[in-house]
């Protein structure tokens, strides 16, 4: 389709073609892009056309293109997320070259309604990722039943608790019994919200279970930390037993989360049901112990803040051990760097236990300090069009760009739209070369720089270079690596690596 310039029909052409929303929020985007660019200086040639993949986009909705007729931005790229669209335009200067930190994004969706905006979010809450393919037919009417259940139960809770308080000593004809019951109620109500609202976590439960569950348990720490407070500062009870009582039910989601997946990793065929009973068993026997054990020494009326200090760590340092011993099979983001970096530096992969003992327990899934974002947006990686454009033809081939921000100090593999399962593990191999080599650049520019009493930083030349050094790396140590890691008892084909849901969508041209 030729771009035409504007003429009488042109607000006949625009009410026709823009009744959806979608259509409506492209026009206003298009008018801004275009009026950001009528506020700078005009070059004094006019700038070649749009190109015909942005050009073939707008047409899609019926739109006149005359806006961006004396517009010097250019299509490099779209971007999905769970079915959303965004296109990234980039400015031409006067000599047709694209200018440093230029790129724009241009969202192709319209903003939800309110009512599909909160069933999003509910359904966020209560069912999984990927619901209704990730789960059997028979999910549905389990929860469904299940949840009932626990409406009575809740009901009943009420009813029970304010009988327990009053049987202690509280008469009924009082109007004591109540209040203290609605604020016991208050408190546990408080501690169900905590673990609704960290049961969001979804995925990173199978993804990092050691994490997890060791901050779990700091969890756990902290809120009996609170509760113990409370005797300092009786007047604040309600708020302090709710805040104890939502860390320490979000204590409880981890626990519960994870239970499964790491008696799994125990259990030798159909018997997950015998090892996480007898388990289960094991725990309250030590349970039944300790308190007895806490009973006797609670008569002789120790120091409150000596106690639950070496109590405490003696739970921290029994909990980080006892995630330490768990050997799982599967890969995730720990355990892959584990792998990785052994095999980088020595040639060989570690064993099942080697790389279990070696993982990172205090690597937290929600920590931002990630020298590697996998499945990252394009414009966490790329803030210049030409960056982009220098590497992108060296991945061609594959389903999946790696490069590195000088800016942020990170690696990002980001991933195309038809990346499966083993295109995300070759891009996070190929993100772990490419840090590889990187680091080991700079340690050397470091020596140098010392030498010479000056700090080098590397050109976007030596970057592109690097991204080349690392594909070439990554073809001939790839297969390699897979064949070592199968050797030894890891699983490949279920990666927990836990890629960002950013895919990067081709270009027609």
């Amino acid at each position: 389709m030729k771009l035409k310039h504007p003429s009488n029909s042109t607000s006949k052409t625009l009410s026709a073609t823009t009744s959806s929303q979608d259509a409506r929020l492209l026009v206003r985007e298009t008018l801004r892009i275009s009026a950001n660019l009528a506020s700078a200086p005009r070059p004094a040639l006019p700038p070649p056309p749009i190109s015909a993949a942005a050009d073939g986009n707008v047409a899609t909705f019926g739109l006149v293109e005359e806006q961006f007729l004396n517009s010097s931005l250019r299509l490099i790229c779209r971007e999905e997320i769970d079915g959303r669209r965004w296109e990234y335009f980039a400015d031409l200067d006067n000599s047709k070259q694209f200018r440093k930190n230029s790129i724009r994004a241009v969202s192709l969706h319209s903003r939800q309604a309110p009512g599909q905006e909160l069933m999003a979010f509910i359904r966020s809450y209560v069912v999984p990722e990927g619901f209704p393919d990730c789960v059997t037919p028979s999910y549905v009417p389990y929860m469904t039943w299940r949840a009932l259940k626990h409406f009575f139960g809740g009901a009943m809770g009420v009813f029970t608790t304010q009988t327990l308080l009053s049987s202690v000593g509280v008469s009924k004809n009082r109007a004591a019994p109540g209040a203290v019951a609605i604020n016991w109620i208050l408190k546990d109500g408080a501690g169900r919200v905590g673990k609704m609202i960290f049961a969001r976590q979804g995925k990173k439960f199978d993804y990092d279970l050691k994490q997890l569950r060791f901050a779990g348990d700091l969890l756990m720490e902290l809120g009996a930390g609170v509760e113990l407070a409370t005797a300092a500062v009786p007047q604040l009870f309600l708020p302090m037993a709710c805040a104890a009582n939502v860390v320490k039910n979000v204590s409880a989601v981890t626990s519960t989360s994870t239970r499964t997946p790491i008696y799994k990793a125990f259990a030798k065929g159909e018997n997950i049901g015998d090892v996480t009973a007898k388990g289960e068993c094991v725990g309250n026997i030590a349970d039944l112990l300790g308190t007895g054990l806490s009973i006797m020494i609670a008569k002789r009326n120790p120091s409150l803040v000596a106690t639950f200090g070496l109590i405490s760590l003696g739970y921290l340092m029994s909990s980080y051990q006892e995630v330490k011993s768990v050997v799982l099979h599967t890969l995730n983001r720990a355990r892959f760097t584990v792998a990785v970096e052994s095999f980088l530096k020595t040639g060989r992969v570690p064993t099942l236990r080697e790389g279990n003992g070696m993982e990172n327990i205090f690597n937290f899934p929600w920590s931002k300090n990630r020298p590697i974002i996998l499945g990252s947006r394009f414009k966490d990686a790329f803030q210049d069009p030409n960056s982009y454009l220098a590497v992108e033809p060296i991945f061609e081939r594959e389903r999946y760009v790696v490069t590195y921000n000088p800016s942020k100090g990170g690696i990002y593999a980001l991933l195309k739209d038809q990346a499966k399962s083993d295109d995300i593990l070759k891009a996070a191999f190929h993100a772990h070369v490419l840090l590889h080599i990187i680091r080991s650049y700079n340690e050397n520019q470091s020596s140098s720089s010392k030498t010479e009493g000056r700090v080098s930083v590397p050109s976007s030349a030596s970057l592109q270079g690097h991204v080349a050094e690392s594909y070439k790396m990554v073809l001939a140590l790839y297969g390699p690596f897979k064949s070592k890691a199968k050797e030894q008892g890891w699983v490949m084909s279920e990666s927990l690596l836990n890629p960002g849901r950013a895919r990067l969508c081709e270009l027609v041209k």
